[in-house]
């Protein structure tokens, strides 16, 4: 969440931020905000006041005692006694005033860079670099319309599986619902294929693997801003108040939870294989047909931990090594600067990779890749002490997806068709033992 230091310091700023994100009512939310914040401090300085007046007549009763003044002594115990209460009455007022600021800052989210955007949808995004041709200033999504040639009529992947027999659609309805496919033969070494490929690319990067849980508590799904924004999106065991996780940035961030790190040993780099859950409620036709949206997959998140100064180098090494992964992998992308109006409720700055559909002449998100600032390692406590003067101050947590395997499946079947059958990238090759799935 947004830092009170923040908000009070660069307030017109901060409600510039939300606007930009098309925050409703950003003024209301930052003055009530600012106005929580002064009744907590106002109500904090009567409680010192009253707790050091309580101090100071405890200390005076064995002296009145000891002098014989035992009638004084005793108005000075009621007086300690009626101080008690008034205390006890402003810690309640304390914690209830905490706890409405501390919500209301979970209903606000984060601010966008300067260099964000303005816009509402997806329509808006900027297309700052693709594979199939140089991109001019302010590209928009809205005005970018570059596709690649599709000169031969082109099977959609969930044909293709069908008819190579690699995914079965219908059986992961028999075992569990729409939205969990069964992987078979060749589609599931595919699957561990690119599983292999991408953590071995991140490990040759500098990330180091972590296998997390796939289920958290709900302190975790707060870290990370999760909860309580998301809760509806996510599948919720309510026996044990745990929630299967959407991404591996959740458990992975939320190892930093509550910890004072040490400047020499950041950046931290990690990467993460799980499977991941999501109820896309709401979410129905075309656009969700085959793997295009799914309520469990597998994904490859990376994550960083840094500080501010280096968090921008960061963030562009994380985009490097995403696109890298697509050039490997010889698919058509783009990378999109997302507007304010098109951003996560936490992130600060992000870019999503988008790979073309020949079948279904569209573009498939694949990764986004998100610099959050302060705003998760607020939430989380996550902090680092300076080398310089040993002072702490607050991470800035970044993560990115590298890779979401669905829409890659779907895109490496669909672009590379061919009458022998399905071509493998030569980066798989070693990882599939084969160059041709037919």
């Amino acid at each position: 969440m947004l830092t009170l230091k923040l908000i009070t310091e660069q307030t017109e700023k901060v409600i510039r931020g939300l606007e930009k994100k098309h925050f409703g009512n950003a003024k209301e939310a930052i003055d009530k905000a600012i106005s929580l914040d002064r009744n907590r401090r106002e109500t904090q300085q009567k409680l010192d006041a009253c707790l050091a007046e309580q101090k100071k007549c405890a200390a005076e009763i064995g002296a009145l005692m000891k002098q014989g003044k035992r009638d004084e002594a005793e108005a000075a115990k009621a007086k300690v006694a009626a101080l008690k209460e008034e205390s006890q009455a402003f810690q309640q007022q304390m914690n209830e005033v905490e706890s409405a600021l501390t919500a209301h800052l979970c209903t606000i989210p984060n601010i966008p860079y300067d260099i964000v955007p303005e816009g509402s949808c997806a329509e808006d995004n900027i297309v700052v670099k693709s594979s199939l041709r140089e991109c001019k200033e302010g590209d928009t999504v809205g005005n970018w319309d570059t596709v690649p040639a599709n000169t031969e009529a082109k099977l959609p992947h969930w044909e293709l599986a069908k008819k190579y027999n690699l995914i079965d659609f219908d059986l992961g309805v028999k075992i569990s619902g729409a939205g969990f496919p069964v992987y078979v033969g060749l589609g599931a070494r595919l699957q561990r294929a690119l599983i292999n490929f991408f953590l071995d690319e991140a490990r040759n990067s500098g990330y180091t693997e972590i296998m997390p849980p796939t289920v958290v508590n709900a302190a975790s799904g707060y870290g990370t801003g999760q909860l309580p924004d998301k809760e509806g999106q996510m599948y919720h065991c309510e026996v044990d108040d745990l929630y299967l996780i959407p991404t591996a940035e959740v458990p992975v961030t939320n190892i930093y939870r509550d910890v004072i790190l040490d400047e020499k040993d950041l950046p931290i780099k990690n990467c993460a294989y799980t499977q991941c859950f999501r109820r896309e409620a709401g979410s129905y036709g075309k656009d969700v047909r085959g793997l295009n949206r799914l309520h469990e997959f597998s994904k490859i998140e990376i994550v960083r931990i840094d500080t501010p100064e280096h968090s921008e180098q960061s963030h562009k090494e994380m985009l490097e090594h995403v696109e890298g992964l697509l050039c490997k992998l010889e698919l058509p992308y783009r990378i999109l600067r997302l507007c304010g109006g098109d951003q996560s409720f936490t992130s600060a700055i992000c870019y999503d990779f988008e790979v073309y559909s020949e079948a279904q002449g569209r573009w498939l998100e694949v990764s986004s890749v998100s610099n959050f600032d302060t705003y998760q390692a607020n939430r989380l406590k996550c902090r680092y002490r300076r080398i310089a003067d040993k002072k702490t101050e607050l991470c800035h947590t970044l993560n990115g997806s590298a890779l979401a395997l669905p829409r890659i499946v779907a895109s490496i079947l669909e672009n590379n068709q061919t009458a022998e059958g399905i071509r493998v990238p030569k980066a798989l090759v070693p990882y599939m033992g084969c160059e041709i799935i037919k």
